[in-house]
């Protein structure tokens, strides 16, 4: 009889052989969530492309544009919204600065600090982009039946809501 394993459980059948002693268990969940972000990323990415844009840069757009009018966030606050460095945000809005998608300023309500804004072309390309980054994310939904979709959406926000703790105002 020949198993049909995926990747991970190949993997698991191997360690569990290899280290009878230890609880292999985990990699059932960890492994698989892990090899369905990669193939996820990699399906994403297709659309930023065809925008010109790299994941991050998306973020940092897609930011902007669900501040609302004016469109605009102070760099650090969209290192948090984005999850990265004050650094790696710099990089990016430089990106984005070159390629007139956005704009920098110094705050009016502080001189010290700066603004980043969306530029009228970096409002459309968001728009559309945006468009396409939903209609790509529902086609990989495709995959599993609705209610299967929101058994794991349900897992997740419960899973997730334990890692990260939920932030007032927002």
């Amino acid at each position: 009889m020949t198993e049909n394993l995926d990747h991970v459980g190949r993997i698991q059948r191997e360690w569990a052989r290899e280290r009878p002693d230890l609880d292999v268990s985990p990699q059932g969940v960890i492994g698989r969530l892990h090899r369905v972000a990669a193939h996820l990323t990699e399906q994403l990415c297709v659309v930023y492309r065809r925008y010109g844009l790299g994941e991050g840069e998306f973020d940092v757009l897609a930011a902007l544009r669900r501040a609302g009018e004016p469109f605009e966030r102070a760099p650090g606050e969209l290192a948090v919204f984005t999850m990265v460095t004050t650094g790696a945000m710099s990089k990016r809005i430089d990106r984005l600065e070159r390629d007139g998608l956005v704009t920098r300023r110094v705050s009016s309500t502080d001189g010290r600090g700066r603004v980043v804004a969306l530029t009228t072309a970096g409002r459309e390309l968001i728009d559309q982009a945006f468009a396409e980054h939903m209609r790509n994310e529902r086609r990989l939904l495709e995959e599993l039946k609705p209610e299967e979709a929101a058994q794991l959406e349900a897992l997740l926000t419960t899973w997730l809501g334990r890692f990260e703790a939920p932030r007032s105002g927002g």
